[in-house]
C-alpha cells in the first residue's frame, strides 16, 4: 500500500512508523493511509505537517520512535481530537479501518454540504484578486505613459503593494492546506499543492486570459481582447487589422466548457506562487535523489540481510541435513552389525546343538560298546567259574564212595541248577546296573549339555549387551560431536551477522551524517543567498528612505520659505524704506544659513539611516546566521543522540542474541547429556533385567531337570563323577 507521503517525493512527514520500520523489518499493510489521512488532518488545521521545520533524516527517526503527533491548538472540538488520535494510534493493530473510521462521530456528523465549495470559491476570488493585482503592475511597467513621476509610480507601488499584502494575508488566512515555505525552511521540507505542476500553470494562464474583458494581457505572440460579441485576434507586431470572427454557439461553448472542466480544474495559487513553486521543485530535486537515495540503500540493506540469513539458514539446514543423514547411516550400520551377531549367535546355538548330540550319541555309543565289554568278560568269567565248580563237584562227589550214583547225580544236577539260577541272578543284576548306569550317565551329559548351553547363551547375551553399549558410546560421541560443530556454526553464522549488521549500520548512520552535512550547506548556503539578496534590496530600500527624507527636507523647506515671505513682508511694513536694503540682506543672510543648518541636517540624517539601516541589517543577519547555526547543531546533535541509541539497541540486541544462543546451546548441551544419560540408565537397566530372566530362566531350567532326575530316583547329578565301572 502506498501512503499520501509518496505524493511527496522525498518528504517523510506522512510516513506511518511501520512505514519507516518496513525499510529494516519487512512489510506493512493498508493501515499507513489512515495514518497518513490523521497527519493530513493536522496538516488542514495548523497548515504544516508535524515535524515540518526538521530535517527528513531527523523527522524519520522522530516519527519512528516518539509518540503519536497531537494537535497542538484548543480551538478544535473533542470529535476531530477524537478523531485525529484514533487515526494516529502508534500500533497498526490498534489503528482502525477505513470502516471502522465511517462509523466515528466526527464523519457522521451534520455538516454544511457546500463548505468546501465556499471555501474553495473564496480561495479562488482571493487569488483572483492578487493576479489582477500582479497584471496590473505589469501592464504599469509596461504601458506606463511618460507624464508620471516617479513620486506618483511610488505611491502607487505602495498602495499595489499594501493591497498585494492584504490580499495575501487573505489568501493564507483562508486555509490552504500548504503553508508558503520560508527561506529558513528545507526545501525538501516543501509541500506543493493537490494539483500538479502543469495543470496549475496551464490553469493560472487560462485564468490570466480570461481575467478580463476590457484589457489586452502580453503574450509572447499574442494578445486576445474580449468583446462582447466578438473575438479579436490581434497580432502584437501590429501587423494586419482585427478581423472578427463569429462567437461559437451556445452548444459548442458548453461542449468546450464541459472538456475543459473535465480535464483540468481551476487552480486556488496564484500566478506569483505558482512560479515560486516551479523554481522550488527545480531545486528539490537533488533532496529527492538524497531521500530516494537513503530510502534505496535502506532497502538494499535489508535485502542483503534477508538474503544473508537465507544463506545461512540454507547452510544450517544442509549442516543438520548432513548430521542427521550420519546418524542414520550409524543407526543402519548398528541395526545390521546386531542382525550379524544374531545371527552368528543363532549359528553358533544350532552348531553346539549339534555338536552336543554327537557328543551325547557318541557319549551312549561308547558307554553301550563298555557295557557289552563288560557283559561279554561277565558271562566268560561265569562260564570259567561253572565249570571249576561243575568239576570240582565231581571230584567231591567221586571221593564220596558212600553215596549212591543216582543221589550224586541228583546233587550234581541241584548244584547245576544253583549255580545257573545263581548266575542268571547275578547276570540280570549286572544288566539292571548297566542300565542304571546308562541312564544316569546319559541323564548327567545331558545336565552338563544344558548347563553348557546356558554358558553359551550368557556368552552370547554378554556379547550382545556390550555390542550395544559400545554402539551406544559410539552414537553418544557422535552426537556430542555434532552438537560441538553445530555450536561452532551457529557462532559463526551468529557474528557474520552481526558483523554485516553493524557494517550496514556503520554505513546508514554515515550516510545520514553526510546527508546531514549537505543539508546544512545547503541551509546555510540558502542564508547566504538571502543575505545577498537583502543587500541588494538595501540599496533600494534606502533610496526609498532617502526619498523620503529628501521629501521631508522639501516640506520643510517649502515652509521655511513661506515663513521667510510672511517675516519679509512683515519687517518692510514696520520698518522705514531707507533700512529694506539691509533687513533683506539681513533676512537673506538668515535663511541662508538656517538652510545650510537644514542641509547639514539632512546630510547627518542621510548618513545616520544608512549607518543605522547596515548597523540593523547587519545585526539581524547575524542573529540569523546564530539562530541557524544553533538550530543545525542542536539537529546534528540530536541526529548523534539518535545513531548513538540506535548503536546501543543493536549492540543490546547483539548482546541478547548471543546470550539467547549461549542459552540455547548450553540448554541443548544439557538435554543431550541428560538423553545420554537417560539411554545409558535404560541399556543399563536392560542389561540386568535380560542377564536377570535369562538366569532364572536356566535356573527353572536346571531345577526342573533336577527334579525330573529325581523322580526319575537319580539323585543327585550335581557332583556325579564318571568312575571306572565295576558292577560285581
Amino acid at each position: 500500500m502506498a501512503s499520501p507521503a509518496n505524493s511527496f517525493v522525498g518528504t517523510p512527514y506522512w510516513m506511518a512508523p511501520e512505514v519507516i520500520l518496513a525499510m529494516d523489518e519487512g512489510q506493512y499493510d493498508g493501515k499507513v493511509d489512515i495514518w497518513s489521512l490523521g497527519i493530513t488532518c493536522i496538516e488542514m488545521a495548523e497548515r504544516k505537517p508535524p515535524l515540518f521545520n526538521m530535517n527528513a533524516m531527523s523527522a524519520l527517526y522522530h516519527i519512528a520512535q516518539n509518540d503519536s503527533p497531537t494537535l497542538q491548538s484548543k480551538e478544535w472540538t473533542d470529535s476531530f481530537r477524537r478523531f485525529v488520535d484514533y487515526c494516529l494510534q502508534k500500533m497498526p493493530q490498534e489503528r482502525p479501518t477505513s470502516v471502522e473510521l465511517l462509523r466515528h462521530d466526527f464523519v457522521r456528523r451534520d455538516r454544511p454540504l457546500r463548505v468546501l465549495i465556499d471555501l474553495i470559491q473564496r480561495t479562488k476570488d482571493a487569488v483572483r484578486e492578487l493576479d489582477n493585482l500582479q497584471y496590473r503592475k505589469m501592464k504599469k511597467i509596461l504601458f506606463q505613459e511618460t507624464r508620471n513621476g516617479p513620486l506618483n509610480e511610488s505611491q502607487e507601488d505602495e498602495e499595489d503593494s499594501e493591497h498585494g499584502t492584504s490580499l495575501s494575508r487573505e489568501l493564507d488566512s483562508l486555509g490552504s492546506n500548504h503553508s508558503i515555505p520560508s527561506m529558513s525552511v528545507s526545501t525538501g521540507s516543501q509541500s506543493s499543492s493537490v494539483n500538479s505542476m502543469q495543470e496549475v500553470m496551464d490553469d493560472s494562464s487560462s485564468e490570466l486570459v480570461m481575467m478580463h474583458d476590457d484589457e489586452s494581457p502580453v503574450n509572447s505572440s499574442s494578445s486576445v481582447v474580449h468583446r462582447k460579441d466578438h473575438v479579436f485576434i490581434r497580432d502584437e507586431a501590429g501587423h494586419g487589422d482585427p478581423r472578427p470572427e463569429p462567437r461559437p454557439t451556445q452548444s459548442v461553448q458548453s461542449q468546450a466548457l464541459h472538456y475543459r472542466n473535465r480535464e483540468r480544474f481551476a487552480t486556488i495559487k496564484s500566478a506569483s506562487l505558482v512560479t515560486r513553486q516551479i523554481h522550488e521543485h527545480e531545486q528539490e530535486n537533488e533532496l529527492r535523489e538524497q531521500m530516494s537515495g537513503y530510502k534505496r540503500m535502506r532497502r538494499q540493506h535489508q535485502k542483503q540481510l534477508i538474503a544473508l540469513e537465507n544463506k545461512l539458514k540454507a547452510e544450517m539446514d544442509e549442516h543438520r541435513l548432513k548430521l542427521q543423514k550420519e546418524v542414520e547411516t550409524h543407526a543402519n550400520n548398528s541395526s545390521i552389525e546386531l542382525e550379524k551377531l544374531a545371527k552368528k549367535q543363532v549359528a553358533i546355538i544350532e552348531k553346539e546343538a549339534k555338536v552336543a548330540a554327537a557328543d551325547e550319541k557318541k557319549f551312549q555309543q561308547q558307554i553301550l560298546a563298555q557295557q557289552k565289554k563288560d557283559l561279554t568278560t561277565f558271562l566268560e568269567s561265569q562260564k570259567k567259574q561253572y565249570k571249576i565248580c561243575k568239576e570240582k563237584i565231581k571230584e567231591e562227589m567221586n571221593e564220596d564212595h558212600s553215596t549212591p550214583k543216582k543221589e550224586k547225580q541228583e546233587r550234581i544236577s541241584k548244584h547245576k541248577e544253583n549255580l545257573q539260577h545263581t548266575q542268571a541272578e547275578e547276570e540280570a543284576h549286572l544288566l539292571t546296573q548297566q542300565r542304571l548306569y546308562y541312564d544316569k550317565n546319559c541323564r548327567f551329559f545331558k545336565r552338563k549339555i544344558m548347563i553348557k548351553r546356558h554358558e553359551v547363551e550368557q556368552q552370547n547375551i554378554r556379547e550382545e549387551l556390550n555390542k550395544k553399549r559400545t554402539q551406544k558410546e559410539m552414537e553418544h560421541a557422535m552426537l556430542i560431536r555434532h552438537d560441538e560443530s553445530t555450536r561452532e556454526l551457529e557462532y559463526r553464522q551468529l557474528h557474520t551477522l552481526q558483523k554485516l549488521r553493524m557494517d550496514l549500520i556503520r554505513l546508514q548512520h554515515q550516510t545520514e551524517l553526510e546527508n546531514q552535512l549537505e543539508y546544512n550547506k545547503r541551509r546555510e548556503r540558502e542564508l547566504h543567498r538571502k543575505h545577498v539578496m537583502e543587500l541588494r534590496q538595501q540599496p533600494k530600500n534606502l533610496k526609498a528612505m532617502e526619498m523620503q527624507i529628501k521629501k521631508q527636507f522639501q516640506d520643510t523647506c517649502k515652509v521655511q520659505t513661506k515663513q521667510y515671505k510672511a517675516l519679509k513682508n512683515h519687517q518692510l511694513e514696520v520698518t522705514p524704506k531707507n533700512e529694506h536694503k539691509t533687513i533683506l540682506k539681513t533676512l537673506k543672510d538668515e535663511q541662508t544659513r538656517k538652510l545650510a543648518i537644514l542641509a547639514e541636517q539632512y546630510e547627518q540624517s542621510i548618513n545616520e539611516m544608512m549607518a543605522s539601516q547596515a548597523l540593523r541589517l547587519d545585526e539581524a543577519q547575524e542573529a540569523e546566521c546564530q539562530a541557524l547555526r544553533l538550530q543545525l547543531q542542536q539537529e546534528m546533535e540530536l541526529l548523534n543522540a539518535y545513531q548513538s541509541k540506535i548503536k546501543m539497541q543493536t549492540e543490546a540486541q547483539h548482546e541478547r542474541e548471543l546470550q539467547k544462543l549461549e542459552q540455547r546451546v548450553s540448554l541443548r548441551r544439557a538435554h543431550l547429556e541428560q538423553k545420554i544419560e537417560e539411554e545409558l540408565a535404560a541399556l543399563q537397566k536392560e542389561r540386568s533385567e535380560r542377564i536377570k530372566y535369562l538366569l532364572e530362566r536356566q535356573e527353572r531350567e536346571i531345577e526342573t531337570f533336577d527334579m525330573e532326575s529325581l523322580r526319575m530316583g537319580f539323585g543327585n547329578l550335581v557332583t556325579l563323577d564318571f568312575p571306572k565301572e565295576d558292577y560285581r
